[in-house]
């Protein structure tokens, strides 16, 4: 597919690690990503869904300009295309069933993107592609047996013996439950190495604007695609491989009777979404005791003195978050940055985020403990207590 964006990959040269890290505890060797060549500026986000989708709805049309800008996102990038539509114009008409129009798009287009992002991935490592053991493959955009996960083993030439995992539809948390897998791969399969990767396209889920459907709103003005890989290995070999973070500790949690505040169905027309107005609320309710559970083992009490890689669900969620746990207003930098770059790009973003974080934990004093978090349908907890090499 030939509008895969490679140059939005930074290249990274490897470093020494300034701690070492802890016996047996799995540890990024790597990172990457792609994202598809069509660049969306927000600006410019409304004219253009308006001439694509033919509405001319003026009330609906000044909603989403409101919803864009208190997004905060500047930039995202989109597989939906001129070339597309004129090819399914179907997909711009509301209450057609093209559902099977869809996959026809989104199943290739989301391995070509997690292909990209592994081969950078890959490359930034610097050992063959036949030394990964595992493959675990996140996403939320595809279906077909068998899935993305055989088809991207198959496209970077990986052995055939290798381990796969597959974890479908688990929206915006997805590339932390991923890290967690990986994570006990790594660790109880000594010299595993474990290839992770994410895609997502909005594809799914592209529709005419409604007003008897405002959440679409709210995915059209946040919503991103794109793909992101790590490799995920313990007990580094000296020399040859440069991990950047520790994945010290890993936990997951739902919260009980709030499986309706975030909804997604699919349906012949593609997929739908519900967000309820609790959500933020429902995530500052939480969320401190969460992660007290992750940093009780270092013995640390302040959450200034932690690094913060959380996913950007929107600004609200970062909003509350940072306002809940008294965090200095750039502890969430890496995350507000990664939202205003690439909007929400649900599993992926978190290692947007996380590859910013690298760079600022490089700097002088940089922590060394911090927490990955990630929050999605269920309501379900993410979150994984880190440890910069």
């Amino acid at each position: 597919m030939s509008h895969i964006n490679n140059t939005s990959v930074t290249k990274q040269h490897p470093s020494p690690t300034r701690r070492a890290p802890t016996p047996g505890k799995a540890t990024i060797l790597a990172i990457g990503k792609a994202l598809p060549r069509q660049l969306v500026p927000q600006d410019r986000l409304v004219e253009g869904y308006f001439r694509d989708t033919r509405c001319d709805d003026l009330a609906i049309k000044e909603k989403l300009e409101r919803l864009c800008k208190t997004t905060t996102v500047k930039t995202r990038y989109t597989v939906m295309s001129k070339e597309i539509l004129e090819k399914y114009p179907e997909l711009a008409t509301e209450g057609s069933p093209t559902i099977k129009q869809r996959l026809e798009i989104a199943n290739p287009a989301v391995v070509e993107m997690a292909k990209e992002a592994s081969l950078v991935c890959l490359k930034e490592w610097g050992r063959p592609a036949e030394d990964i053991t595992h493959i675990v493959y996140v996403s939320s955009s595809e279906i077909r047996l068998p899935g993305g996960d055989l088809y991207l083993a198959s496209e970077l030439r990986l052995r055939n013996d290798v381990g796969r995992v597959m974890l479908y539809f688990l929206g915006c948390y997805g590339g932390v439950t991923g890290l967690r897998v990986a994570k006990d791969i790594a660790e109880n399969n000594p010299g595993s190495r474990v290839l992770l990767t994410t895609s997502e396209t909005t594809i799914l889920g592209f529709r005419p604007p409604s007003k008897d459907r405002p959440y679409d709103l709210v995915g059209a003005a946040l919503f991103g695609d794109g793909a992101a890989a790590v490799i995920i290995g313990s007990n580094p070999i000296l020399g040859k491989e440069f991990p950047f973070m520790e994945l010290n500790y890993a936990i997951q949690q739902f919260l009980p009777g709030t499986h309706n505040v975030i909804d997604g169905r699919l349906s012949e027309e593609g997929i739908n979404f519900k967000l309820g107005r609790d959500l933020p609320q429902k995530i500052e309710d939480n969320i401190e005791e969460f992660c007290k559970k992750l940093i009780a083992k270092t013995g640390l009490k302040e959450y200034n003195d932690l690094f913060w890689a959380v996913h950007p669900g929107g600004p609200a969620i970062l909003n509350r978050l940072e306002s809940t746990l008294n965090l200095k207003n750039w502890k969430l930098e890496c995350s507000r940055r990664a939202l205003m770059d690439f909007g929400n790009v649900s599993s992926n973003t978190i290692f947007y985020v996380m590859e910013y974080m690298r760079e600022e934990l490089k700097k002088e004093n940089g922590e060394e403990w911090g927490l990955a978090l990630a929050f999605g349908p269920g309501i379900t907890f993410e979150g994984i207590l880190l440890r910069s090499l």
